[in-house]
C-alpha cells in the first residue's frame, strides 16, 4: 500500500494525562537523540519512565531519555526514579510478587530484562484497482464487500489495525501545480512531501471496519467506522456528532459535517460493533454521491453531491448517513481562495486508486538472550483460511456512475417516477485488481521471512486476500508472532526457536480499559430547535451504553450552522420522509456478495422510531460511555 492509507486511515483522540502534559500538549515535530522525527506530535500519557504520543501516522512510545534535555525537563525526567519505576514495571509484566526477602530480591536482579514497546508491527497488505475507460463517468459511487473477522482474541491496548478499506478524493487531475491545502493547514505544515498540489490530502472520504487507537470501547472484534477529512486533515469527522476518535465532547457547531439517515440504526462515535466474533463474513459499504439538495451559485457555490454511505449486512441494508455538500464547499470562502471553489467533494467526481489492509500499532516485547542477541513478540494476529488455504479480504469492488442511482434519485426528488435505491447495473463497472508486493517493519528494521508463511493474491471472481503456505514459522492463519534481530532486519522465527531465557513466550500484553465518555454539548445545534422525543438507552456489545433522542431530520444538530431557507429545508425534509416510508432495510441495494455470506450488526444498534415518528425522524446520538 502506498503511504497514502497511512494517512488517511490512522487518527486518534487527544487525551492529556498529566497536569505537566497539559501546559503545551501539541508540538509541529519532535526529534530525539538517536534522530527520530515524529510530526504533528501530541502528548498522550506521561511515566517516570516514557511518554506515549498521538503522531502523524499512529501511536508511540518514547523513553524520556530519549527525548530532548528541554523536554526531559518538561516532563520532570529523573534518571534514579525511572530506573526504579522500571524495575517495578518489568516486574508487574513478568507477573512477579512482591520481594519477600532479601533473596527474591537478589534472583529477580538476575532475571532477563524484558521491555514493552507500542511499535511492534507495521505494513500494508494492498492493492491496486484499473482506472475506469472514461474516469469522470465512473465517480459518482464506489464500494465492495470486506472481510470481518476477529483479528484479536481480545481487546488490547495501543493496538490500531485497519481491515480491507479504500478511500475517495476529489478528481483534480487537472490541477498539475497549485496548492489545494491553504496556508496553515495541517496537510500544508505537515505533509511538505505532497505538495505541490497536496491533491492526496485535500479531502477524503474513508472507513473500514478495524481496530483504532481512539476506541473507547474494545470487545475484541473490530468495528466499523466512517470517516472524512473536509479540510486538509485540520480536522476529520466520524459520525453525526464526532470526528473520528477525536476530543471527548462533540465536534463545534461549525464542524459539524454528517447527516444522519436512516431511522433504524444508530451511529456511535466509537463505531459500529458486530454480533458475535465474526470469522471471515463481508460487511457491504458503498458511497454513493446522490443529489438530496439542488446546487447553488452563492459564497461558497456548492455542488449537489451528499456521499452517502450505504451497508449491507445480514440485519440492515441501506443508506445510514450523508456527508453534507457544504461540508467539502465552505473550504474556499474560510481561507478566501477562489481557486478552491468548485474542486471538492461536493462537485468533483470521486476516484478511487485502490485499497488496503493497514498495520500500523501493534505493541511488542523485546528481550535479549545470553549472546545479546534481541528477540521480540508482538500479540496473535489470526485471519480465517477457507478450504483453499485462502483469506478472502475484499471482493467486488465497482464503479459506479450516476446512472446506477443518481440520475434515478434526482428524477424522484422533482417529482418523477419512484425511485428503490437499488443500484442499477448499468451504471456499474468493475475494474480488475492486482495485490501489491507486501511489506512490514518493527521500529524501523525491515522484517523478513512473513512471505514463507503468506503473501497477497488476486483470486477467481476478482477477489483479493491472502494465500496461506506450509511454513514452519507459523501455522496457517497466524501471523509470525516471533522475530529475531539480525544486523538491521527483524527475522520471523517460529516460538520454538525463542530461547526460553528471553522468558518471551510467557509474556501477556496488556488488555485495554473503557476509556471516557462521549458527550454532547446541552447548548447551541443540540438544544436549537432540539430533539422531538428522548432521550433513550441502549446496551452495545462493546460494554458500552449509548444515550439518543428523535430530531426531525432537518433538525438535527449538523444542520443548524447554514441559516437555510424553510423552503429548501421542506423540499430535504420531503425526500428523507419519502426515503423513510419506501425503502426497508431488509432490500438489497448493493448487488449481493459473488462468495462468502454477510455479518450482523450488533442487533443493538436497531432501533424502532417512536409511534408518530415513524417517517422523517432519526435518531441521534448525544452520549456513549461504560455501562
Amino acid at each position: 500500500m502506498t503511504n497514502r492509507l497511512c494517512i488517511c486511515i490512522l487518527f486518534s483522540v487527544v487525551v492529556v494525562i498529566t497536569a505537566r502534559a497539559e501546559e503545551t500538549n501539541a508540538l509541529p515535530a519532535i526529534i530525539t537523540i538517536d534522530g527520530i522525527t515524529y510530526s504533528n506530535v501530541t502528548w498522550r500519557t506521561v511515566t517516570p519512565t516514557t511518554v506515549s504520543i498521538f503522531h502523524r501516522t499512529g501511536v508511540a512510545s518514547i523513553p524520556l531519555e530519549k527525548l530532548p534535555p528541554e523536554l526531559q525537563k518538561k516532563f520532570g525526567y529523573n534518571p534514579q526514579k525511572a530506573a526504579q519505576s522500571s524495575v517495578a514495571d518489568q516486574e508487574a509484566q513478568q507477573g512477579a510478587p512482591p520481594p519477600k526477602s532479601e533473596k527474591t530480591q537478589k534472583e529477580n536482579t538476575g532475571t532477563t530484562k524484558i521491555t514493552a514497546h507500542s511499535n511492534g508491527l507495521h505494513g500494508y497488505i494492498a492493492f491496486s484497482a484499473t482506472s475506469p475507460p472514461v474516469r469522470p463517468g465512473y465517480g459518482a459511487g464506489m464500494g465492495f464487500y470486506s472481510a470481518v473477522w476477529s483479528l484479536i482474541d481480545q481487546p488490547l491496548d495501543g493496538f490500531q489495525v485497519g481491515l480491507a478499506g479504500s478511500w475517495i478524493l476529489p478528481d483534480n487531475s487537472d490541477d498539475r501545480a497549485t496548492p489545494l491545502a491553504p496556508e496553515g493547514t495541517e496537510a500544508r505544515k505537515t505533509m511538505p512531501e505532497r505538495g505541490p498540489t497536496w491533491a492526496s490530502v485535500f479531502q477524503t472520504v474513508e472507513g473500514s471496519p478495524g481496530y483504532w487507537a481512539g476506541n473507547r470501547f474494545r470487545y475484541g472484534s473490530p468495528k466499523f467506522s466512517m470517516n472524512a477529512t473536509p479540510q486538509c486533515y485540520d480536522y476529520m469527522v466520524g459520525s453525526p456528532g464526532w470526528a473520528f476518535f477525536g476530543g471527548r465532547e462533540a465536534l463545534p457547531d461549525n464542524r459539524l459535517s454528517m447527516a444522519q439517515l436512516s431511522n433504524h440504526l444508530l451511529i456511535p462515535p466509537d463505531g459500529l460493533p458486530f454480533q458475535g466474533s465474526p470469522n471471515g463474513q463481508f460487511l457491504g459499504y458503498t458511497w454513493m454521491a446522490l443529489p438530496f439538495t439542488d446546487p447553488t451559485t452563492g459564497d461558497p457555490p456548492t455542488g449537489d453531491q451528499s456521499w452517502t454511505c450505504f451497508l449491507s449486512a445480514t440485519n440492515f441494508k441501506g443508506p445510514i448517513a450523508y456527508y453534507i455538500p457544504e461540508t467539502w464547499s465552505k473550504i474556499g470562502k474560510l481561507f478566501k481562495d477562489p481557486f478552491l471553489n468548485g474542486r471538492g467533494l461536493d462537485a468533483r467526481p470521486g476516484t478511487m486508486g485502490g485499497g488496503a489492509m493497514e498495520i500500523n500499532t501493534v505493541p511488542r516485547f523485546d528481550a535479549q538472550d545470553a549472546q545479546g542477541t534481541v528477540w521480540s513478540k508482538i500479540p496473535q494476529l489470526q485471519f480465517p483460511v477457507d478450504g483453499q488455504q485462502r483469506t478472502l479480504l475484499l471482493q467486488d469492488m465497482t464503479f459506479y456512475s450516476k446512472a446506477a442511482l443518481s440520475d434515478a434519485f434526482r428524477a424522484w426528488r422533482r417529482g418523477g417516477p419512484a425511485c428503490s435505491g437499488r443500484f442499477d447495473e448499468k451504471g456499474a463497472w468493475r475494474p480488475k485488481l492486482t495485490a501489491n508486493t507486501t511489506g512490514y517493519d518493527q521500529d524501523r528494521k525491515k522484517i523478513t521471512g512473513v512471505q514463507r508463511v503468506f503473501d497477497a493474491r488476486v483470486f477467481e471472481s476478482n477477489a483479493w486476500g491472502l494465500e496461506w503456505f506450509n511454513s514452519t514459522i507459523s501455522p496457517k492463519g497466524s501471523f509470525p508472532q516471533y522475530f529475531k534481530q539480525v544486523g538491521e532486519e527483524c527475522v520471523a522465527v517460529a516460538a520454538a526457536d525463542v530461547p526460553a531465557e528471553t522468558q518471551l513466550l510467557a509474556q501477556e500484553f496488556k488488555l485495554a480499559k473503557k476509556g471516557r465518555p462521549y458527550t454532547s454539548p446541552t447548548a447551541g445545534a443540540w438544544i436549537s430547535p432540539g430533539p422531538k422525543r428522548g432521550p433513550f438507552t441502549v446496551k452495545l456489545a462493546d460494554g458500552s451504553l449509548v444515550t439518543y433522542s428523535w430530531y426531525r431530520f432537518v433538525d438535527q444538530p449538523s444542520f443548524q450552522q447554514y441559516g437555510w431557507s424553510e423552503d429548501k429545508k421542506a423540499q430535504l425534509q420531503a425526500v428523507v420522509e419519502k426515503i423513510h416510508a419506501t425503502w426497508p432495510i431488509d432490500r438489497d441495494y448493493m448487488p449481493p456478495p459473488s462468495q462468502g455470506a454477510l455479518v450482523a450488526l450488533d442487533p443493538a444498534l436497531l432501533v424502532t422510531p417512536p409511534e408518530g415518528l415513524e417517517v422523517g425522524y432519526v435518531p441521534i446520538v448525544t452520549r456513549q460511555a461504560a455501562r
